[in-house]
């Protein structure tokens, strides 16, 4: 049978290393500053994919993700651990997305696509901590979403029944295809490479990639069409171009702050109970114990 699973993935700077040169003027994350990562919870997404793909013969994915050239890293990365091909969204006219405008792109991205069973994604970026794209892709594609998506329990041809994560316990969800699922960070991590895909999947490339490496693959396409990475632009995909980047953007980022915990002051106590029945009813009088 033919069963299409489209994979939402973001290259995501690593806020673990937030500096002052983080932000722009224009309130917009200056990407080239920090060093660019899969999007964690979208690695559990492509591994619940790919544990649908295990269970039904002849399934397909193809991942989608949008932001520059350098983007299309994470498509090889899904690539070597298991996806089909991919799918990079790239244009100056997305340039200050918020969620809004992504979830636009990105919906009209995978219209343009087509014939899709599920769409598979993180529950969040580490970069933004919305949860937005996911579910306003799916209310613009118009499909049932099932969010906080922790488990596979069940799949069929017509069906999937999905164990949800809540703040105060789990619970099942039975839905019909096609539809949208965003995937929580305690569903199963992602399976890592396998050296045989890294091998077959290494040249592949987009065309704004073949172009900065002053390299024809004209004839290596030709003969391996697997190693060709769509690249799409926004009129590609026929964006209302006022609905994309800052004019399609209700929401700005005003300010980033880099938020370190640090020690005010610390004690040295010995063994002597004079210091301990000291430090005891210090914490006592401060209503830290008691």
């Amino acid at each position: 049978m033919s069963f299409r699973i489209v994979v939402l993935a973001k290259q995501v700077p690593d806020t673990r290393n937030v500096g002052k040169d983080t932000m722009k003027v224009d309130g917009t994350v200056n990407r080239a500053a920090l060093p660019a990562i899969f999007n964690p919870e979208d690695l559990n997404a492509l591994e619940m994919a790919l544990a649908i793909k295990d269970r039904i013969p002849g399934a397909t994915i193809t991942v989608v993700t949008m932001g520059p050239t350098r983007a299309a890293d994470i498509i090889r990365e899904a690539m070597y651990r298991g996806a089909d091909d991919g799918i990079l969204i790239t244009d100056k006219k997305f340039a200050g997305s918020d969620t809004l405008a992504t979830s636009y792109a990105i919906s009209l991205a995978v219209k343009k696509i087509g014939n899709m069973d599920v769409v598979i994604a993180g529950r969040q970026a580490i970069d933004g901590d919305t949860a937005q794209v996911g579910p306003q892709t799916a209310e613009k594609l118009d499909i049932p979403q099932i969010t906080y998506a922790e488990e596979v329990m069940a799949v069929s041809e017509k069906t999937i029944t999905i164990k949800r994560r809540l703040e105060r316990g789990i619970e099942w969800v039975e839905s019909a295809f096609p539809c949208l699922i965003t995937v929580h960070s305690s569903a199963p991590a992602c399976r890592t490479r396998h050296a045989k895909r890294v091998m077959k999947y290494k040249k592949a490339m987009t065309i704004s990639e073949q172009q900065d490496a002053d390299q024809d693959y004209t004839t290596l396409i030709s003969v391996k069409p697997y190693l060709k990475i769509e690249e799409w632009s926004a009129s590609d995909v026929d964006a209302n171009m006022e609905q994309l980047g800052l004019s399609g953007s209700p929401t700005k980022v005003k300010k980033i702050d880099n938020v370190i915990f640090a020690q005010k002051e610390s004690i040295v106590l010995t063994a002597s109970e004079e210091e301990i029945a000291g430090l005891v009813k210090e914490l006592v009088d401060g209503h830290i114990v008691g």
